[in-house]
C-alpha cells in the first residue's frame, strides 16, 4: 500500500512517504507527535475489491513462481490505492492434517491449502488486504491455522479475519491515504463446517472470525468502534447460498445490521456467483463477487470492483468484467460488446437486492418520459403493415407509445410500440420498472418496420408489441393482433417449438436455466427479474412458462 499513496504525495513529502510508510500504521516523520500532513493530496481514494482466490489442483505451482500474478486483471487491483480479495486456503509452511468437517455433507467436503509464497504473489499482483474469514481458512485444523498466523504476521500483504482469539480475528487492518482513515475487517457467515473450534476464534482460542447469525455481536461492536474513530469502515463477508444470484434472507439481515452499526462499505462472496450492489442507507453494498482466481470455470463470469471514495462517502463504482478461463486459473478481462454486456449484466443483478443505485451516478439516467398518444393520420401511414380492415380492434383503440430504454451499449435510446389503449399506462409502467433496472433492450422498433414481418422483426431481435396477425399455424387471431402482448429481445428469448426455434439466431439462449437466482446473459427473460416481476405485477402471463415455452412474450389476461 505504500507504494499508493507515495504516488499521491508530492515533491520530498513523496520521498519521505516511501521510505518510511507502512501498512500498519499511518505514516509518520519526525516522531509520532508529528504525523505528514499532505495540505495538497486530493481526498478522493479508490479501492479496489475482487472475490475467491485459490491455488488448489493444477494451480499449486504458480504461486512458486518468482513472477507470477493472478493474471491480466491484477493491474486493475494495482490501478487502486487499496485492493482486497478473499483467499479461500489454509496457508501451510509445511505439512499438515485435514480437519474432519463432519459437520457438512461428506460429498461436500473440499480442502484447499497453499504455501506461504501465495502471499508475495497476492502482493504482486497489487493486493493489500487479504481476508481469510471462510469455510476455508481453518481446513488444516488449529495446527494449520496457527501455521497461516506465523506466516501472515510476516506477509506483504495484511490479513485479516482470522486470529489466535478473538479480539486478534476481529481486529481491523487500518491505513490512512489521501487523508482518510480506512478499517479493513473480514468474517464469515457461511454454515459452520466442523465442530472443531478452530472455526470460530474464541476468547482464548485461535480460529475464524465467525459471523453466522444476523446480528453477530463481536463484529458489530467492532465495527461501531471503528466508525466511532470515524474510520471509513469496509466489511469483507464470506456468506449467502451457493450459487444464487439473489441474495438470501440472511444476507439482507446481515447487511442491514452492518449499516446500522456504522458500516460504509460491506461486500461479499462465497455463492460462486455474482450478486447485485448498490446503497443500503449510507452503506455501499456488493452482497457477492464471485469466483475470481478458480480452479474450474463453471460459473465463469467474474470481474473487479472499483469504488471511488471522496471525503470517506462513496461517489462512484466500476465493474471491470472477466472471465475465468475454461481450464481454470487467472481471468482474462472482457472487451468489446462482451464487456458492455457484461457490465449490463452485473448492474441489472441490483433488481433483487433492494439496494438503490448511487445518487448522481447510477441514477443518473435520464428521466423516465413515456409519452403515449392517439394514432394519428401520420402514423396511421406507417401502420399499412400491420393494420388492415377487418383487424378485431379498431385504430381509434390503439395507442402509440415512445418509451425510453437502456440499449445493450449502456446507453438511453428511444424506442416505440403500438398497444391497445386500456393497457398503455400499464405498459409504459413496465418499462418504467425495465429502464430504472437498466435491463438492456436491443431495439425497439414498431413491426411495420419490418414489413409486418413477424419473423424479420424476431431475426433483428426486436422488441415489439401490435401486429394484426394470426397465430403461426392456426385460423385465430394473435394476442398481438388485440395489442395486448410484447414481445422482448427475441433472440436472448426465443420462442421454443417442436418444429424448430424462433428465430434461429436464438439457439444458444434456447436451453439455458431461465429459474429464479439462475444467472443468465444480459437481455435474457429469467423467472423473478425485472421484466418478469413487472409484467406479474400487472397480471400479464409469460410464455416461458408453456409447455412450448415463448420466452420472449408477455400478453394481458
Amino acid at each position: 500500500m505504500g507504494r499508493r499513496v507515495g504516488r499521491a504525495a508530492v515533491g520530498l513529502i513523496a520521498l519521505a512517504l516511501l521510505a518510511t510508510a507502512g501498512c500498519e500504521t499511518e505514516p509518520q516523520i519526525g516522531g509520532p507527535d508529528r504525523p505528514i500532513e499532505l495540505v495538497d493530496a486530493p481526498s478522493v481514494v479508490t479501492l479496489a475489491f475482487a472475490g475467491d482466490v485459490h491455488f488448489p489442483g493444477h494451480l499449486a505451482g504458480l504461486p512458486g513462481s518468482d513472477d507470477s500474478t493472478l493474471g491480466p486483471m491484477s493491474e486493475q487491483l494495482a490501478a487502486a490505492d487499496v485492493a482486497m480479495v478473499n483467499l479461500e486456503s489454509a496457508v501451510l509452511s509445511g505439512p499438515g492434517q485435514r480437519d474432519t468437517k463432519e459437520l457438512e455433507r461428506r460429498d461436500s467436503r473440499y480442502w484447499f491449502r497453499t504455501s506461504p509464497a501465495a502471499f508475495d504473489l497476492l502482493d504482486r499482483s497489487g493486493v493489500d488486504v487479504v481476508t481469510m474469514a471462510n469455510n476455508h481458512g481453518a481446513d488444516y485444523g488449529r495446527a494449520g491455522l496457527l501455521q497461516t498466523l506465523r506466516t501472515a504476521a510476516r506477509a506483504p500483504v495484511a490479513v485479516v479475519g482470522v486470529g489466535r482469539d478473538s479480539r486478534a480475528a476481529f481486529t481491523p487492518h487500518r491505513v490512512t491515504v489521501n487523508g482518510t482513515t480506512f478499517a479493513f475487517f473480514g468474517a464469515d457467515g457461511t454454515t459452520r463446517e466442523g465442530a472443531n473450534p478452530v472455526w470460530e476464534a474464541g476468547a482464548a482460542t485461535p480460529g475464524i472470525a465467525a459471523a453466522r447469525s444476523d446480528r453477530p455481536a463481536q463484529l458489530l461492536a467492532a465495527v461501531r468502534r471503528a466508525s466511532v474513530r470515524g474510520d471509513v469502515v469496509v466489511v469483507y463477508l464470506h456468506w449467502g447460498t451457493e450459487y444464487a444470484t439473489c441474495p438470501d434472507g440472511r444476507q439482507q439481515a446481515l447487511a442491514t445490521a452492518l449499516s446500522e452499526a456504522g458500516a460504509d462499505i460491506v461486500v461479499g462472496s462465497h455463492t460462486h456467483q455474482l450478486q447485485g450492489s448498490g446503497t443500503l442507507g449510507g452503506t455501499y453494498v456488493a452482497y457477492g463477487l464471485g469466483n475470481f482466481h478458480w480452479y474450474n470455470s463453471g460459473q465463469p463470469l467474474t470481474g473487479v470492483l472499483t469504488l471511488r471514495v471522496e471525503d470517506g462517502v462513496v461517489a462512484g463504482d466500476d465493474w471491470g468484467p472477466a472471465s475465468i478461463p475454461a481450464e481454470g486459473g487467472q481471468p482474462a478481462p472482457l472487451g468489446g460488446g462482451r464487456a458492455s454486456t457484461a457490465v449490463s449484466t452485473w448492474r441489472t443483478l441490483r433488481s433483487c437486492t433492494g439496494l438503490s443505485p448511487l445518487p448522481g451516478v447510477d441514477a443518473g439516467l435520464p428521466q423516465y418520459a413515456a409519452t403515449v398518444q392517439p394514432i394519428g393520420p401520420e402514423l396511421r401511414a406507417r401502420l399499412r403493415s400491420s393494420h388492415r380492415a377487418g383487424c378485431p380492434v379498431p385504430l381509434r383503440d390503439l395507442r402509440h407509445l415512445r418509451i425510453p430504454y437502456v440499449g445493450f451499449d449502456g446507453r438511453v435510446h428511444r424506442g416505440e410500440m403500438v398497444v391497445r389503449a386500456d393497457l398503455a399506462d400499464d405498459v409504459v409502467g413496465v418499462f418504467r420498472e425495465v429502464y430504472a433496472a437498466r435491463w438492456p433492450i436491443a431495439r425497439m422498433r414498431l413491426i411495420d418496420d419490418y414489413a409486418g414481418d413477424d419473423a424479420r422483426s424476431m431475426a433483428a431481435n426486436n422488441t415489439s408489441a401490435f401486429n394484426c396477425r394470426l397465430v403461426a399455424g392456426q385460423g385465430t387471431w394473435s394476442e398481438h393482433a388485440y395489442g395486448a402482448a410484447i414481445d422482448l429481445n427475441p433472440v436472448q428469448n426465443p420462442y421454443v417449438r417442436r418444429q424448430g426455434i424462433e428465430p434461429a439466431s436464438g439457439r444458444p439462449f434456447a436451453a439455458i436455466d431461465r429459474s429464479r437466482g439462475a444467472t443468465v446473459p444480459a437481455g435474457a427473460i429469467r423467472s423473478g427479474d425485472p421484466v418478469h416481476r413487472a409484467f406479474t405485477r400487472i397480471g400479464w402471463v409469460w410464455g416461458g412458462v408453456w409447455p412450448e415455452p415463448d420466452y420472449q412474450h408477455f400478453s394481458a389476461p
